[in-house]
């Protein structure tokens, strides 16, 4: 596999781990930080743009992952994937863990 098709797995990893949050508070009527807020990723979003935020990164998420040729006879695709997983998912967990202390 070629080095940019890992690139892609990876940040396919960190977009659709990003799709959870803002999924989830949009189909539970929360409001919740995206890049369309007021600071952007600091102010509150209404729960319909995170729900269309959330289907944007999904299709976003699935190009990369069709792109990168993630299957699971490629473990090292697969591997990368889950990396991006990782790294996305600690970084927003450091990120609003001060969400609520505001």
């Amino acid at each position: 596999m070629p080095w940019y098709d890992y690139l892609a797995v990876f940040f396919a990893g960190m977009i659709l781990a990003n799709v959870v949050p803002h999924f989830v508070h949009g189909i539970s009527g929360d409001a919740f930080p995206t890049p369309f807020a007021k600071p952007p990723g600091r102010g509150l979003s209404s729960p319909t743009v995170n729900v269309l935020w959330a289907l944007v990164n999904l299709v976003i998420g699935y190009v990369l992952i069709r792109v990168g040729q993630v299957t699971v006879a490629n473990r090292g695709s697969l591997g990368v994937f889950f990396a991006g997983i990782v790294v996305l998912s600690l970084q927003l967990s450091l990120s609003f863990r001060k969400k609520h202390a505001q």
